[in-house]
Parts: C-alpha cells; structure tokens; sequence
C-alpha cells in the first residue's frame, strides 16, 4: 500500500512539476488539479512536460477563488481520480504547488503503515477555534456569501450586515455538526471514499456551496461522520501571522524546517533554490521516524509576531509606525523630567550633572531653539536642535534621542513655556521620572522688569497651561513617575527633596548630598504674588507665600512668664 498525492495547482507551475516528481520517483501516484483561471496554453504546456509520467493524472478543472467554493470542487474531482486510478493507495495526502517535502516519503509512507485507520485532518468545532480571523466564526455556517471577500468586499460586507439586520439565517443540515480547520489533510481511502460517495452528498455540496471558506469546514466536518479514528492535526507544516495570512518561507528558513521533522511544508517562496535543492535531493538519506514536532519552532514565530505587532520598547520605524497603545513600551530607556527646578536654582543643570553622573539637558522643548547639552547645534544620531523639525513630531524626537542614547540616563527641564505636545505623552510613559515644583515659571516674571500688567496677562496663561499640564500628571491615566510639589512646599526643606530626587536617577549608591544648588533671591517675591492678585489674577499654584516672609535668622520673640491663680 502506497501513499497518493492530490495537489492543487495555479502558480509556479515549474516548481510544481519538480515536486510532482520527486513524490512520483518514490513511488506515490500525483493527481493534479489545475485551477481554471490558469490559461489553456500554460496548462496544456504543463501537462505536456509530465506525460512521460504514467503515475501523474489530471482532473477537470474548476475556479479556484479564496474563500469560495471552488477549491473543495476541485478537491473532490482529483480526489475521486486519484480513488478510481490507483486502487492500491490507502491514504490520499492533499497538497498545494507551493508545498515541498521535508521529509522522503518513504518515511511518509512507513508513518502512515503503522497508522493504517487513521485520518490526520485538523477539526475542531467553532467553539474550540481560536485562530479565525476576520469576525466570523459560527456565521460563515448560517449566512449566504454570494459575493467574493477579495473581489466584492464592499458588497460582501453589505450583504452579511444585512442579513444581520433582518434576522436572516441557513439551516445546517441534520446529522452534521460545523468543525472548521487546515485545509491541507490526509485521509484515508475508506474515510475520503465515504465522504465522495455519501447518498446526502448532493444535499451537504448545496449548503457548503454558500458557506465562506468551505475548503477548511467541507472535509473537516463529514470526516466526522465516517472516520474510525482522528488525529486533529495536520502533517503539513504551515504557519499564519496575527492577521491570518501565511508565513512564507525563504532559503534562510533551511535550518528552522529541518528542525520541524515535518513531512511536508508551505507556503515556499518559488525562487527559494536552496530549500528546493536540499529537499528535493533524492540522494539524501532518510532519517530516523521521528513524530513530527512544529512546536519545536513556535517559539520563534510566536517571538516574530510579537515583533512584528509591537517592536521594541521605544524603537520607531517608518515601515511598522505602531497603531496608538499598540507600542511594546513607549520609549526605550527610564529619563527624568524637571520642571520648575531650572528657574528656582542657578546653573541647576551643571549641579544636576555633577550630582549623579547624567546628560542633563536644558529646555528640549524651548519654542525657539531645542536646548541639548552645552547648547549642541546637533545631538547623537543627528538630532537637530531647530524648533521647526523638532516640532514636527515631538514625540518621536524624545523618542529617537532616548533610543540614540540608551545605556546613558537623560534628564531635562520642562515648563509651561515650552511646546505641550508631549503633556500627555510622558505621563503616560512608565519610563517617565518626573519631577515638578509648580508655580517656579512666576520666578523669571519675578525678576524681570516689564510693564507689571503684561505680566499679569502672561502670568495668567503660564497658570492656565501648568494646570493643565498638572491634570495630566494627575490623571489615571498616568503611568510615569511623579513627584510634585508647590514652590511654597519646596523652599521649605530643599535639600529633602533635592535628595529624594537624586535618590531617584541614580543607578549607584551615592552618598547624601553635601553641596546644594544656589536659589535665586526671592525677596520680595511674596509681594509680587499680592500685586498680581490685587491686579485681579489669582497665582495658586505656587502655595500659600507669605507678603512679608520673616528673616530666616530672626529669633522668635521672649514671651514673659505669667501666673494663673
């Protein structure tokens, strides 16, 4: 008893015959089915360089079109050839061109002989299909399509919406149960001949007909009915992405098939000389019977459709830009934000940089110039610091200087004055340190000498922005790291919180802080708060400031001593 091959056919029609032969070379008869879309000239041609070939039959043709009923049409005509032709095949294994053997079939053959009743057929009821893609499980069963999915799609989705919105829905036939899976199978002659020559097969051809892709349900479901013993696998190794679609294997797949010990393969790649000339070398020796096993390499493609679907943290690239909240991490490395700290201290960022051993860098975010480091015209990986590029997407700018510079903690101001684009962003960000004492952008309106009502003017939108900015920071959205306090909180214990911040980047332990940055003279900055509230603007976040704050060494006054009777 032998094995026989049914292979469908519409592309690669020299890579097809190669393989025909090699299967026909050890012994296993080929009936072959070329889709009608394929011209006659081709397909005369193509049977022409396979006449030599007594064990190589074709059957009549018929459209073979994605999703429709042709391809189960074209499935049954070879396969009933491939019964009637070669009385001495007891399983039939049902191919495409675009399939190659991994394996000699002999061992193939001497697989099958130790398993003679049994029907390898994937089939799994609805309920038990994970991987349908595209919205319709149980409905490809009870609606009509009467339309092509590739073709027609709008019509094809207009069509299943309205036969939603009226209730519409088929009778399954009785006795059978829908079970969905991998086209490609291989049965045996009894279980295949039962399903071609069932008496209800005229009645279970009328209801497949309408059912979506029936070439994964007609022969998943009748197998049901007659098989004596089902393995609900296949033996054909094929793999499919997160949208449905097949992965393709190329030459540089050689080592990853073999480690497989699958029979068979697809979807191969036609100009893939190597695999072609590895697999189908009829000097190789055939292996040990081994089970074949393509968990051994679903680590890999599960590891490339996490790659494929959401990169590396913090890694853009044009030809996969991500959809929203689809990012595997927004940015790639942990970098600080300080806002507030700039205007309160002089020369902060030089003291932030001797203090834990970082990039500090002023405003990136400056409407008129990005502030690198030393005041850089250009950064790592060619990082303009033109407010205009930078603007263009701010994001991705933070994005792309993170990722340039991993392995490097960056840190930089931030402030009302600055472009808000990113507000939400890095709130938003887990990798985001984020460190705010709100109301320090009165302290440069403070200390400049303008007319007293543009600043109120600018006063009250520098607050309106930080508030909104601080909403941001507070909402329940925000993932990142944040520590905010008001400037009134601040001044009262700076080194605390100077330290509590340094405690926060630095990635070694470092002692405590023995030299403080140096605040600005704020004399007379309570009054300057008065001044903009009789002047009608309310500066609140900043805290409550004393008009008249009392000299920092002023000793409290002696109260005397008094006696209670």
């Amino acid at each position: 008893m032998t094995v026989g091959v049914v292979m469908l056919v519409h592309t690669a029609l020299d890579r097809a015959e190669q393989v025909i032969r090699y299967w026909v070379a050890a012994g296993c008869p080929v009936v072959v089915h070329v889709d009608k879309s394929v011209s006659s000239k081709i397909h005369d041609a193509f049977v022409q360089s396979l006449s030599d070939l007594d064990e190589v039959l074709f059957s009549k043709r018929h459209r073979c079109e994605w999703g429709t009923w042709g391809i189960v049409a074209g499935t049954q005509a070879a396969s009933e050839l491939m019964l009637e032709s070669f009385p001495q095949v007891r399983h039939v294994y049902l191919a495409s061109g675009s399939c190659l053997p991994l394996r000699h079939p002999s061992e193939l053959r001497s697989y099958l002989d130790s398993r003679p009743d049994t029907d390898f057929i994937e089939s799994a009821t609805t309920a038990d299909v994970p991987w349908t893609v595209g919205g319709l499980s149980e409905e490809r069963f009870t609606l009509r399509f009467p339309f092509s999915w590739k073709r027609h799609r709008r019509l094809f989705d207009r069509y299943v919406k309205f036969q939603r919105w009226i209730g519409f829905g088929r009778r399954i036939p009785e006795g059978i149960l829908p079970h969905m899976g991998s086209q490609w199978w291989c049965l045996t002659r009894r279980t295949l001949s039962a399903i071609l020559q069932d008496p209800e097969r005229e009645t279970y051809d009328a209801y497949f007909r309408k059912v979506w892709i029936p070439d994964e349900s007609y022969f998943q479901t009748l197998s049901r009915l007659y098989s004596q013993k089902i393995e609900s696998r296949s033996l054909t190794l094929s793999k499919f992405d997160f949208q449905g679609k097949p992965h393709i294997f190329y030459d540089d797949h050689l080592q990853l098939l073999r480690r497989s010990d699958c029979f068979v393969a697809r979807k191969i790649w036609p100009h893939a000389d190597r695999l072609y000339d590895n697999f189908l070398n009829a000097d190789r020796d055939s292996g040990a019977l081994a089970e074949p096993n393509p968990g051994k390499i679903d680590r890999i493609f599960a590891k490339a459709v996490e790659r494929r679907t959401q990169g590396r943290p913090g890694l853009y690239m044009q030809s996969r830009f991500p959809n929203p909240n689809w990012e595997n991490g927004v940015s790639s490395a942990p970098y600080s934000v300080f806002e507030g700290f700039a205007e309160l201290f002089e020369d902060f960022e030089s003291w932030l940089a001797r203090a834990t051993g970082t990039r500090v860098h002023g405003h990136l975010f400056d409407p008129e110039r990005v502030e690198f480091e030393g005041r850089q015209k250009t950064f790592v990986g060619a990082l303009s610091d033109s407010a205009a590029l930078r603007d263009h997407n701010a994001w991705m700018f933070l994005t792309n200087l993170i990722w340039n510079t991993r392995g490097e903690r960056q840190c930089f101001q931030y402030g009302p004055r600055d472009t808000q684009d990113i507000s939400w962003e890095i709130a938003k960000d887990p990798n985001a340190h984020i460190s705010v004492i709100s109301g320090a952008w009165a302290v440069p309106l403070f200390q400049s000498n303008r007319n007293f009502a543009d600043l109120r003017v600018e006063a009250a939108n520098l607050q309106r922005i930080e508030a909104d900015h601080l909403h941001a920071l507070r909402s329940p959205y925000a993932k990142a790291r944040i520590r905010i306090w008001t400037m009134a909180e601040f001044i009262e214990s700076p080194m605390e919180a100077l330290q509590s911040v340094v405690d926060q980047i630095a990635t070694k332990g470092l002692p405590q802080l023995t030299e403080a940055p140096r605040m600005v003279d704020l004399t007379g900055f309570g009054q300057f708060l008065q001044n903009l509230k009789n002047q009608g603007m309310h500066p609140y976040l900043m805290g409550d400031f004393p008009v008249d704050p009392p000299p920092k060494h002023e000793q409290p006054r002696k109260r005397k001593p008094y006696l209670v009777r």
